[in-house]
């Protein structure tokens, strides 16, 4: 919050792994994101975002207001927005002129996708965790579940193994596969 202090425009998003996430393909595309005076806030979980926009909306400090949600969450963000001040937005396309993102499921699940399988475990091995991977997918209840949600399960289960692999798997995405939400909120700000 303190570096919001000086900023022109915030970004808001859900949890400190996607604040992540965002300013590391940032500076992969070689934004300076503090000296663009961009600052990525993590509000701690979509039912603070009302607060956020009351904050730095045009109730607020007038700063450029932009920010990525998960797809659950959505209707609560367009809410929020309309509460603050903002046109309603009814349609993501609306959602999207607002300058707010949604990712399918949520971000991470956004990169498993972009990143791939074969990548993925490339990255896990490379990390020292494809072993610990492999003994989630033996056990009964992810067996047979898909890829992507015992990646996600994995990530979710080791002490800040989320926030160590936001970075990560956008640095294993190509280029050209980066998720639409990220990248358009990217380019919006």
């Amino acid at each position: 919050m303190a570096r919001a202090r000086h900023a022109r425009s915030v970004v808001l998003v859900e949890g400190i792994s996607d604040q992540i996430a965002v300013e590391t393909l940032a500076s992969l595309q070689g934004r300076d994101l503090t000296g663009e005076a961009v600052v990525v806030i993590p509000i701690g979980g979509a039912h603070s975002v009302g607060r956020f926009l009351d904050l730095f909306g045009p109730g607020g400090r007038r700063l450029r207001v932009s920010g990525l949600c998960d797809a659950a969450e959505e209707p609560h963000f367009r809410r929020a927005l309309a509460r603050a001040g903002y046109a309603q937005p009814t349609t993501r396309a609306d959602f999207e002129r607002e300058g707010f993102y949604v990712c399918d499921r949520d971000l991470e699940d956004e990169l498993i996708r972009a990143v791939g399988p074969e990548a993925l475990q490339a990255l896990l091995a490379d990390q020292g965790d494809l072993g610990s991977f492999r003994t989630l997918q033996k056990q009964a209840a992810w067996r047979n579940a898909p890829f992507a949600d015992q990646v996600r399960r994995f990530l979710g289960a080791g002490a800040r193994r989320k926030l160590r692999y936001a970075s990560l798997l956008v640095r294993a995405l190509d280029i050209e596969r980066q998720p639409r939400p990220l990248r358009d909120l990217l380019s919006r700000i």
